[in-house]
């Protein structure tokens, strides 16, 4: 039968999400860990894969098992998974799902947000990328609204990458001040290239400085070379945020 995983991870010890053969990932230590707890080979496929360093406050992944999970045996199946994950590591639930339901391309939309401080602060500096200057919010504003106009965001990927397509439809992008001095960027799209959020950022942070004006981001975008986007914000700020999945792949069993 098909579970979908309901999870969060603190990224910072991990080479992303999905197994590598020299380095750890989250796919690899949650896939030993519930086939020791299941005693049968699991594997385990997520929503997408986070960049190394990257953080995910929401993420779904699904894997097929033979165990019948029941509303009286799944509370204590997910305490003995956190019981044996890493303290980074969590699980949420376990959700039942018919049984072609995919983690991955069944997903509608993802939201990632990236959070800037213009304040140091030694207590967040784990989670936040500190800027020394007041960006300006309007003209870094300007910018989002025109990523809504375009498909192909080569310029903002990482190059040398396996996917066969660099279109994504983006749904919202906008910078808000949560706080005084904390800047939030959410960005909302159907699916997101490798590196794309913290380059998108990045350039974004240059418009802001004026280094960039609104014609000359549209230019980068339409240049599809990644050589002319701003370098990458550090991966300690990204969180993925939001999943959404249709309302009919959730599957009730008794």
């Amino acid at each position: 039968m098909r579970y979908f995983l309901k999870l969060a991870y603190n990224g910072e010890n991990y080479f992303g999400w999905q197994i590598q053969p020299a380095h750890i990932s989250v796919q690899e230590v949650l896939t030993k860990v519930i086939s020791l707890l299941l005693k049968e080979p699991i594997g385990i496929t997520g929503v997408g894969r986070t960049d190394t360093g990257v953080h995910a406050k929401e993420f779904y992944a699904h894997f097929d098992t033979s165990f019948v999970f029941t509303e009286e045996n799944k509370h204590d199946f997910i305490c003995r998974m956190n019981s044996f994950l890493p303290q980074d590591i969590v699980i949420y639930d376990i959700l039942n799902v018919k049984e072609n339901t995919h983690a991955r391309f069944d997903a509608l939309s993802r939201t990632y947000r990236y959070y800037v401080s213009t304040e140091k602060n030694p207590f967040a500096k784990q989670f936040i990328h500190y800027i020394f200057y007041h960006p300006d919010m309007e003209q870094m504003n300007n910018c989002c609204k025109k990523l809504m106009d375009y498909s192909d965001f080569t310029s903002f990927s990482k190059v040398h990458t396996q996917t066969h397509t660099n279109n994504c439809h983006i749904m919202q992008a906008q910078w808000i001040y949560k706080e005084k001095n904390l800047l939030v960027f959410e960005i909302t799209a159907d699916r997101f290239l490798r590196n794309m959020v913290r380059s998108i950022v990045g350039t974004l942070l240059d418009a802001g400085r004026n280094k960039i004006s609104l014609e000359e981001f549209c230019a980068i975008i339409e240049q599809k070379d990644r050589r002319y986007a701003s370098m990458s914000v550090p991966a300690k700020a990204l969180f993925l945020e939001k999943i959404v999945y249709p309302e009919n792949i959730w599957e009730q069993r008794s």
